[in-house]
């Protein structure tokens, strides 16, 4: 009787043990839809969407894919089974540990990686493929550390847009089971915005993302134009001429046709 009352008086005085036990600890843990997280609470992506986000990124075992809010780590298996590296920043240590053994247990254990840590501390600059499940507000906040990424950096989001900057590529898949269906992609364009030097002339670019606008200025008078990045490759008409190239750092450099196909080359002179 009195073994019985001391094991009554610890429960009283200390709930949470109870309460901690019945979600699980160690191997016993196992994720529930809904559970509260640091900046969200945490929802399974379906795996159909999983596959369909991967796909828009054009994932492949060149690549390295990181999952930023990983939850139980389905996506950074997923990527890593198609070859690629892949890691996945979450913040519950739970989730990062239940991912763990998930991909130590599918045999990917060597390619997904997962680290717990917070989003907004975390270096994600060397990745060639982002993938996210997060808030309209918390894509925001991330937006200028992505558009700093290398171009041709591939992002793709679970059903939350980036604001103004529009997506490349938009899906949404007929799911019934889920409110959660669309996969949104966007490339990381590179950035022109300013003055290039073209030979004798110039070219005053204005960007809004991966549009450019702008006008072609040389000796036979100036030409407006509208155009687009796809990642470091760029392309616009000025009037019956058509230039591509390809951006590096501060040169650009391509084709132009229209009445023939020649070489050119812009040089940035500001900012």
């Amino acid at each position: 009787m009195k073994r019985f009352n001391f094991i009554l008086m610890l429960a009283l005085l200390f709930p949470a043990i109870g309460g901690y036990a019945q979600h699980g600890t160690g191997e016993s843990y196992a994720p529930a839809s809904g559970q509260e997280g640091k900046d969200v609470v945490w929802v399974p992506t379906s795996q159909e969407l999983v596959d369909t986000m991967l796909d828009m990124a054009k994932v492949t075992s060149s690549d390295y894919v990181i999952d930023l809010g990983s939850g139980d780590g389905r996506l950074v298996i997923t990527a890593a089974k198609r070859g690629a590296r892949a890691l996945g920043i979450e913040y519950n240590p739970e989730l990062v540990e239940y991912s763990r053994r998930a991909a130590t247990k599918e045999g990917v254990g060597a390619k997904a990686t997962f680290a717990k840590a917070d989003i907004f501390e975390s270096d994600f600059s060397k990745a060639t493929v982002i993938t996210m499940f997060l808030l309209p507000q918390l894509n925001l906040d991330l937006r200028p550390k992505i558009l700093d990424m290398k171009p041709g950096t591939r992002i793709v989001s679970n059903t939350f847009d980036m604001g103004d900057w529009q997506a490349d590529e938009t899906i949404e898949l007929e799911l019934f089971d889920t409110s959660h269906r669309t996969a949104l992609l966007w490339i990381v364009p590179a950035k022109v915005d300013g003055t290039w030097k073209l030979g004798d002339g110039q070219i005053n670019f204005t960007q809004d993302f991966q549009n450019i606008s702008g006008t072609l200025t040389t000796a036979q008078g100036s030409v407006e134009f509208t155009g687009k990045l796809n990642g470091n490759k760029i392309s616009f008409a000025a009037g019956s001429v058509r230039y591509t190239g390809t951006v590096r750092g501060r040169t650009i450099s391509g084709t132009r046709t229209g009445g023939g196909s020649w070489r050119w080359k812009a040089t940035r002179v500001e900012p």
